[in-house]
């Protein structure tokens, strides 16, 4: 039987006769206005005249840079490059060993967690597993370990209030206790090697996601969704991770140096409920997304595993990266789907480019969620401030439509792809998108 006519897909995304486009959020039913005349500005953010980069400084630019490892909590795991150019995992390093390999990515404990150790411990009874207790206990044992974790433990101490003569004040049992987050807390970082791209001469030419080559970012990007498999596994009481990339200060970054972060958190997200709210009502919403992205020419990329398309619907000028076929999660993925998807969303952070603001935000099914949901990234230009109008009306003003979006990015996908730095795809009206893509 044919689908019913529904208007409101029709609505989705309407440009008005003065040249207001109107877009409406399919899945969360965010309406989106972008009047003529408020989009002709600039998409970097202003920034002050670049300084030569000192050769002094190389490694120790920010708390994240390779020379400052032990600034950071005890690493999880790292990805490094053999001699032969093969890739290795090495988890749960002594504090001895962790300059003698150079770690491309990096896992650690957030030093500020957003949800912390002791929200776990005091509102779930959350403890150590004997795995975390055995890792503490043999990083503490080394004389470096144990010095790495008190310093560590009294700048996160200092920086929440305390005073150096109420800190030395503590036992060292005490201080300890609170060294317990970083072996069984749900808050992970994963830090990129470079902070400047390699060769740098100011410190303007930023290494972001764009930046890598297409095999780093496939690391990166499956090293992340390992990791979040693994903090399903901190607590039964953990029902969603939270994954996103914050791109530079005004999109929440508080270091301009390539990194993910990971939260585990004790409920479902608002956007999770909406959705599944939706999906319920509307099992065909997702194809219905699609359709309207390959009918209103906004589909920007695709290979055999992912389409990026510009965003409708969204309080910020946005990339949306869409794995095809059945719905899976991140960490369910084979390889060569991963890199595929990695490859897209790679060749989207490239097209935006280091000195544009962004965020990155993975959306995925919970495990104890059976919607089929589809995991997806959303990449947001944080190039505008949600002000007054948008607060008393909920709807949101973003300067730039979807087509404009589409316009700036499909000559610079193709520029790249001419010069090898992303890899093969299809871009723009070479794309042949259809909704059975989703399903197959």
């Amino acid at each position: 039987m044919a689908k019913e006519h529904t208007p409101h897909r029709d609505n989705a995304i309407v440009r008005l006769a003065d040249g207001t486009v109107k877009q409406k959020n399919l899945l969360t039913g965010t309406e989106v206005w972008t009047v003529p005349g408020r989009g002709h500005r600039p998409l970097g953010v202003s920034r002050r005249t670049p300084e030569p980069v000192r050769p002094e400084c190389h490694g120790l630019e920010c708390a994240f840079c390779e020379d400052r490892y032990l600034e950071t909590p005890p690493e999880k795991a790292r990805l490094v490059r053999r001699e032969d150019g093969s890739w290795q995992e090495l988890r749960d390093l002594p504090a001895d060993e962790l300059t003698r390999t150079v770690a491309e990515f990096r896992r650690i404990p957030n030093l500020f967690e957003i949800v912390s150790y002791n929200y776990w411990h005091l509102n779930h009874d959350h403890f150590p597993s004997e795995a975390e207790h055995r890792r503490m206990a043999e990083y503490l044992a080394s004389d470096t370990g144990y010095e790495h974790v008190m310093r560590v433990v009294r700048a996160r101490m200092l920086a929440g209030g305390m005073s150096e003569g109420e800190f030395e004040a503590m036992t060292d049992s005490a201080k300890l206790q609170q060294a317990n987050g970083f072996f069984s807390g749900g808050h992970d970082v994963i830090i990129a090697r470079r902070h400047f791209v390699d060769g740098a001469t100011s410190d303007d030419q930023l290494a972001g996601s764009g930046t890598l080559t297409p095999e780093e970012h496939y690391r990166y990007t499956d090293f992340t969704a390992r990791a979040m498999a693994d903090l399903y596994g901190l607590d039964p009481a953990v029902r969603y991770v939270a994954t996103f990339q914050n791109w530079l200060k005004p999109a929440g970054a508080s270091f301009d140096h390539l990194h993910k972060q990971l939260v585990a958190i004790d409920e479902h997200s608002v956007q999770t409920e909406a959705e599944l709210t939706r999906l319920r009502s509307d099992p065909e919403i997702y194809d219905d997304i699609l359709k309207v992205a390959a009918t209103r020419r906004l589909v920007l990329a695709q290979n055999e595993h992912a389409v990026l398309m510009a965003g409708f619907g969204h309080r910020y000028p946005s990339l949306a990266i869409w794995p095809l076929h059945a719905p899976a999660n991140p960490w369910e993925v084979g390889e060569e789907e991963m890199r595929a998807i990695s490859d897209i969303l790679h060749a989207a952070h490239a097209a935006t480019g280091v000195e544009v603001p962004c965020n990155e935000e993975w959306y995925h099914r919970p495990p104890d969620v059976h919607t089929p949901m589809r995991w997806r990234i959303l990449l947001k230009w944080r190039i505008s401030t949600v002000a007054g109008f948008e607060g008393g009306t909920r709807i949101y003003l973003n300067t730039m439509d979807p087509w404009t979006v589409w316009n700036r990015v499909v000559p610079r996908l193709q520029e790249m792809r001419d010069l090898g730095t992303i890899a093969p795809m299809r871009i723009g009206e070479e794309c042949r998108v259809e909704p059975g893509m989703l399903h197959d």
